[in-house]
């Protein structure tokens, strides 16, 4: 993993957790896996624990480290640097995606409630004016939260958080995802409907969808079209998956708000008009695990160790058929 961006994953009290079970060979995260001590370590290892920035994972790799038999991800997707061929190999995988979907998920609930509030109009106002002239009779238009739709595309780990995280609230949430019935999504405490339907009546729609060739550029011009004046697009899943061109057209009308966590490309372009809609709340890609929250993927992470070292069943064990379809 790369040490600059895995900080606070891994703490002393981990550490110590984890020399309770096992021989840490290199208390220090690898920069390589090819130089300097990394072909000894991996010669050696039978549980390989990586992170943000690790080097790609495929076959070569594996030559040079015959004793491996888990390779457990302190972090979300591993599917940037893990081949298939880990899976075919016999090895097993986890990861902690489980972990890193309760940040993404507050950061969500939030930004629904924030949305509905107009927070970020008002603050604007208010700050412009320095009086309440303009703010004061907004206060009683249709803004706030009682019985507001909530349209959540995709049922994946963070979207059914989500839905869980809005149950205490008067809210009606409606769900798009192929994958769940109108069965399953009731369970889940949802309505399920077709995009086009969810676009239609959600005052939020918040995107929760992986980035599959199947789903990228998903949202794109005709969809945006079909939500409601003033409504609010979130999305802290994969930028690709918003075409961002038609994106960027319907916010520049005013007609719709959006709070946006990811884009595409990462790091927009330095004229991008994200950077100045006055209509868009845009952040650097942290809903997901930062600062003390990254503990938290080291938790689970150990724990998926001392359960695997005992004999006992993962709790994110990362199967063939699901790597090609996860997050």
């Amino acid at each position: 993993m790369d040490p600059t961006r895995t900080e606070g994953v891994l703490t002393p009290e981990l550490l110590n957790r984890l020399e309770q079970l096992c021989t840490i060979l290199a208390p220090n995260p690898l920069r390589s896996f090819s130089q300097g001590s990394g072909p000894d370590v991996l010669r050696q290892a039978e549980i390989l624990i990586t992170g943000w920035g690790c080097p790609a994972i495929g076959r070569d790799i594996l030559e040079l480290a015959p004793k491996l038999k888990l390779i457990a991800h302190a972090a979300g997707t591993v599917k940037g640097f893990l081949s298939p061929d880990v899976l075919d190999a016999g090895i097993t995988v986890t990861h902690a995606a489980e972990a890193n979907a309760v940040p993404v998920a507050e950061f969500t609930l939030a930004a629904i409630i924030f949305a509905n509030k107009q927070v970020f109009r008002l603050r604007d106002i208010y700050c412009s004016d320095r009086n309440r002239n303009r703010t004061f009779p907004l206060t009683s238009q249709p803004v706030g939260n009682f019985k507001r739709t909530i349209g959540i595309v995709g049922a994946s780990r963070i979207g059914r958080r989500v839905i869980d995280l809005l149950e205490p609230f008067d809210f009606r949430i409606v769900l798009h995802d192929p994958y769940v019935s109108a069965r399953e999504a009731a369970a889940l405490g949802a309505e399920s409907v077709s995009l086009d339907g969810l676009m239609r009546l959600s005052d939020v729609v918040s995107i929760h969808a992986p980035a599959l060739p199947s789903t990228q550029g998903m949202i794109d011009r005709r969809h945006l079209a079909l939500m409601r004046d003033g409504a609010t697009l979130i999305n802290t899943a994969r930028g690709i998956i918003v075409n961002q061109d038609d994106l960027i057209d319907e916010l520049r009308t005013g007609r719709i708000d959006a709070i946006i966590d990811v884009t595409y490309p990462e790091v927009p372009e330095a004229s991008s008009a994200l950077y100045d809609l006055p209509n868009v709340f845009l952040t650097p890609h942290i809903a997901g695990a930062i600062g003390n929250e990254r503990e938290r993927l080291g938790e689970f992470i150990v724990e998926e160790i001392e359960r695997f070292v005992r004999g006992l069943p993962l709790r994110s064990a990362i199967t063939a058929s699901a790597l090609e379809t996860m997050a």
